[in-house]
């Protein structure tokens, strides 16, 4: 019975664009950041170094110009560590300190190349 009442249910879901170009979507649950639906689901190249604490900038992302405006807004650490980058975009956030919601459902985020 819980089987056929989750069948109606769809899963938000998270477009990642690796390093290499290869896009993949992946369901993602609401509650978690996009740095852990992105490692949760096997894209090993964020590193996510610091468990999403807001110490290092290895989970930076650059989010799709059509979400900048729904994520919340950049603490000053954020644009700190990003600051830190050589390949800081208008477009960059640390995927650590977006908490993912439903109203992000079909987020693109592409991983930035490694410092």
């Amino acid at each position: 019975m819980l089987e056929s009442a989750l069948k109606g249910i769809v899963m938000p879901k998270i477009s990642v664009k690796t390093r290499e170009g290869e896009e993949s979507t992946v369901e993602a649950d609401a509650g978690l950041s996009v740095m852990e639906v992105i490692r949760d689901n096997g894209f090993d190249e964020l590193l996510a170094m610091c468990g999403g604490c807001c110490s290092c900038a290895t989970c930076h992302v650059y989010v799709d110009d059509s979400f900048v405006d729904r994520l919340p807004k950049m603490s000053e650490d954020e644009n700190d560590l990003l600051d830190s980058s050589s390949h800081r975009k208008s477009q960059s956030r640390l995927s650590c300190q977006i908490p993912f919601t439903e109203a992000l459902d079909g987020l693109k985020v592409e991983i930035a190349p490694e410092d």
